[in-house]
C-alpha cells in the first residue's frame, strides 16, 4: 500500500500541473445577461490591446434541442487570443421554447448586445466573425447571409446595433434546413425528417411538411436561401467525405453531409464569393483550419 501511495503522489505530480495548465482560462465576464430568458447569457474573453480587438463569437450546436456554450474548444479559443482577438461564447433558446427563429434571433440580438458594448470593451464592432458546429454552424451562416436586423429608427439602443458580420466558418454545417432540398440534393425523394426539424418548426404530424407555413419557415430558415453577392467569405470543415446517402441513412450523416458545403460553395462561386470546403476527400490547403481562415480575414 505504501508502494502503490508513492507511485500515486509522483504521478500527481507529475501531471497536476498539465491538467491545470489544460484548464481553459476564465472569461472575463461570464454570464453575462443581453435577454429576459435564462439562456440569453454569453460568456467574454477580452483580451488587453492599446486598439479595438476583432471579436470572435462561437455558437455552440447540438440539433437546436440541446447544447451549451461552455463547450467552447480550448485550442481554438487560445489561438484566436494569441491573435489579438477577444472571444465571446453565447447562449441561445431552444426549440423546447419555441421553434424557429427564435434560435438566430437570439445570436442576432447578443451581437447587438455585445457591439453595443464595444467601446466598453474596447472591441472593434467592425471585425467581427462567427463559427460553430452543427446548429451553431447553420447559425453562423444565417448571420453572414441575412440581411441586416439592424433597425435604426428604434427607440432601443441595442437594435441599433448591426447584425452583420465578416466572416462565418463552420464544423459539420448545414446551408439548408429545407426538407424538399435534402431531398432533392441527395437524390432521394422520400427521404424523411430528422427528429431535431419537428420541434425546430413546431411540426406535430408528418402531414405538416407540405403546409404553407412550413414550407415557408423551412425557407427562411436555410443560410442559402438568404446568400446575395455582398455576403461574408465562409469556412466549412466536413468530419465525413462524400459518401452516399439512402432513404435509411441515419439522419446524424446526411444532415453533417459535406454535400451542403458543396452545394453552397458552387451558389457563392456562382456570385463571386469565397466559400472554402474541407473534407476527407476534399482537401483544403489555403488556410488548414477554421481558426485559420478566421484569423486571416479579421486581420486583413
Amino acid at each position: 500500500m505504501h508502494l502503490r501511495r508513492q507511485l500515486f503522489l509522483l504521478l500527481l505530480a507529475v501531471f497536476l500541473p498539465h491538467l491545470a495548465s489544460a484548464q481553459k482560462p476564465k472569461p472575463t465576464y461570464a454570464d453575462v445577461s443581453y435577454g429576459p430568458h435564462e439562456r440569453h447569457v454569453f460568456d467574454i474573453w477580452l483580451t488587453p490591446s492599446k486598439n479595438p480587438t476583432p471579436l470572435v463569437v462561437y455558437i455552440h450546436g447540438g440539433g437546436f434541442r440541446a447544447g451549451n456554450k461552455n463547450t467552447i474548444n480550448e485550442s481554438s479559443l487560445k489561438q484566436f487570443q494569441e491573435a489579438g482577438f477577444s472571444v465571446a461564447a453565447i447562449h441561445y433558446r431552444l426549440s423546447d421554447s419555441g421553434p424557429y427563429p427564435i434560435m438566430m434571433e437570439d445570436a442576432a440580438r447578443c451581437l447587438q448586445t455585445i457591439r453595443s458594448r464595444a467601446d466598453e470593451w474596447n472591441l472593434d464592432s467592425d471585425k467581427v466573425a462567427c463559427y460553430g458546429g452543427s446548429a451553431g454552424a447553420g447559425i453562423s451562416l444565417w448571420l453572414g447571409f441575412h440581411e441586416d436586423l439592424a433597425d435604426p429608427d428604434s427607440s432601443d439602443p441595442i437594435e441599433r446595433q448591426s447584425t452583420r458580420i465578416t466572416a462565418a466558418a463552420t464544423t459539420n454545417g448545414q446551408s439548408t434546413y429545407d426538407l424538399r432540398t435534402f431531398r432533392k440534393w441527395f437524390g432521394v425523394p422520400d427521404l424523411p425528417n430528422g427528429a431535431a426539424h419537428y420541434p425546430l418548426f413546431d411540426v406535430k404530424e408528418d402531414s405538416e411538411w407540405d403546409s404553407k407555413h412550413v414550407k415557408g419557415l423551412m425557407k427562411d430558415a436555410s443560410p442559402i436561401t438568404h446568400l446575395t453577392k455582398d455576403d461574408v467569405p465562409v469556412y466549412m470543415t466536413y468530419r465525413r467525405g462524400d459518401v452516399p446517402v439512402e432513404k435509411n441513412t441515419p439522419v446524424g450523416t446526411w444532415v453533417h453531409h459535406v454535400k451542403l458545403g458543396l452545394k453552397l460553395q458552387e451558389a457563392m462561386s456562382k456570385i463571386g464569393l469565397e466559400c472554402n470546403v474541407q473534407s476527407p476527400d476534399h482537401p483544403e490547403t489555403r488556410f488548414g483550419s477554421l481558426e485559420a481562415f478566421l484569423i486571416s480575414k479579421l486581420t486583413e
